[in-house]
């Protein structure tokens, strides 16, 4: 009968340490998302990852994609929803560190601190000599403008010579930067650009009337309407302003070897219905894409 016991619980022991996330909480300033068993892509992870059960994504305030509550570390939208589902296909469980901004995430991931951060962030080919990157939307430039103030701003072309807020080192930075060239050689003064940590902070600084603008990716800007429509109105960048179409990713570091299995995982949520059920809960399905893209931007 003792020999059955011991048995017994040595059976319950393995039982017990084979369970994802099993013992340990989440860090202080952290969100965890319970994982699962996942799928065989749980036996595609880093060696790193299968012994913590956790990814840990970095974050910054940027609605729909992250609501951060006032306590300051309550996180939820979009990205949340999508690392759940991630989490359960890996059978990991994710864990969301707010930052104050891209830098802080980009510098925080190349140091070791954080495995992810899915911004969403511009995919260029500068980036992936550091990251993976893997391609689960497109976007469009939009430029929150407040309907009080009388700065008179119908459409992009008037925001030559105003003051557009929008997030340090972001794709927006950049989209400034050629609606200011296009300015300039239409004989219009250029954009004055104001770089701030966070969507939020943007958007507080086009209301206070720091800044006439806030600029930020269209599905930013609906999500703001949806709570402040009474206060702002956006316009759109144009292609001739050098807008386009931007493919925005989820960035992990390459030396960690987690992004091909990411990359493996958005591929099932697609499959199954998870990711276009996600975006169409948050009104993005203009700027879906048909599969996720791994690495792109090098070969373009």
């Amino acid at each position: 009968m003792l020999k059955s016991r011991r048995s017994l619980l040595a059976v319950l022991a393995v039982v017990l340490l084979a369970t994802p996330g099993c013992g340990g909480g989440s860090p202080d300033g952290a969100l965890s998302s319970a994982g699962s068993s996942g799928t065989g892509h749980h036996d595609e992870l880093p060696q790193q990852f299968k012994d913590s059960g956790v990814i840990r994504f970095a974050g910054d305030s940027h609605p729909p994609y992250r609501v951060v509550s006032p306590d300051g570390r309550t996180v939820t939208g979009l990205d949340r929803d999508l690392q759940e589902a991630l989490g359960k296909v890996l059978g990991v469980r994710t864990e969301t560190t707010i930052v104050p901004g891209l830098p802080a995430a980009l510098s925080g991931m190349l140091s070791g601190r954080y495995d992810a951060f899915n911004g969403p962030v511009k995919d260029t080919a500068e980036r992936e000599k550091q990251f993976d990157a893997i391609v689960w939307m497109v976007t469009r430039t939009a430029y929150l403008v407040p309907k009080s103030g009388g700065q008179g701003i119908g459409s992009s072309d008037d925001l030559c010579g105003k003051r557009v807020a929008a997030i340090q080192g972001s794709i927006i930075q950049d989209q400034v930067v050629r609606l200011t060239d296009w300015c300039v050689k239409a004989g219009k003064p250029a954009v004055e650009f104001i770089g701030l940590a966070d969507t939020n902070g943007t958007i507080l600084a086009a209301k206070s009337g720091r800044a006439d603008a806030a600029g930020m990716t269209e599905s930013a800007a609906i999500d703001a309407l949806q709570t402040a429509k009474d206060d702002f109105t956006y316009v759109k960048q144009t292609d001739e302003q050098g807008a386009g179409v931007d493919k925005l990713a989820l960035l992990v570091p390459k030396a960690s070897g987690l992004g091909p299995v990411v990359h493996k995982a958005f591929q099932e949520i697609f499959a199954n219905g998870q990711y276009a059920e996600i975006m169409s809960r948050y009104g993005l399905d203009d700027v879906k894409v048909d599969q996720p893209e791994l690495n792109t931007a090098a070969g373009r």
